[in-house]
């Protein structure tokens, strides 16, 4: 019995240094090596200045930036902390009601664009946390933005697509924009 108990305790020691220890300083190793810039959190810098990460989404409101998809994180948007969804059905009617405030909140910052909402401004992404929308969604925004920032609206459209991100390897998920690498470029060509 001492024999079995020791084995084992020699195991538990053996498996918990490897899968515990070892495991994990070799991939957060090679993960900083290979791939520095997402391993620090894909941070972006303006002006030596940290203002955010390509990965989280931010709560852009002013009329001359682009705004991300809404967020359903608590207490506050785009709240890295608390990422989650809304976790409501397509059959909850809270969903359709939040659906026509964000529509009607769109259609009250830009009253002459009639063109069809697209429908990732208006619902959360499943963590809340998305930063980047199709380039339909920026385009929607396009005649605001320029409005407001007193540009041409052919500018801006160029400012969208040096934005716009294609597929993965041509074939994986969909043409986007990140809204945070788009509103930096705005800022840029404004100044």
């Amino acid at each position: 019995m001492t024999t079995l108990l020791r084995n084992a305790l020699v195991l538990l020691l053996l498996l918990t240094a490897v899968t515990g220890v070892a495991y994990p300083v070799v991939v957060g190793g090679l993960g900083h090596l290979l791939f520095s810039h997402e391993a620090q959190g894909s941070l972006i810098e303006k002006d030596g200045k940290v203002v955010g990460s390509s990965l989280i989404g931010q709560n852009f409101t002013a009329p001359g930036y682009f705004w991300g998809r809404p967020s359903a994180t608590t207490p506050d948007p785009y709240n890295a902390g608390a990422s989650s969804g809304s976790n409501q059905g397509p059959s909850n009617p809270a969903l359709t009601d939040a659906a026509k405030q964000r529509i009607a909140a769109l259609r009250a910052a830009d009253p002459g664009n009639t063109a069809p909402v697209p429908v990732d401004l208006v619902t959360a992404s499943g963590s809340g946390l998305d930063p980047e929308i199709s380039p339909a969604a920026a385009e929607y925004q396009v005649s605001r933005v320029a409005t407001a920032r007193r540009l041409a609206p052919a500018k801006v459209r160029e400012l969208v697509a040096a934005n716009t991100k294609a597929r993965q390897l041509g074939v994986l998920g969909e043409p986007r924009v990140n809204v945070l690498e788009l509103n930096l470029a705005l800022d840029q060509a404004s100044r």
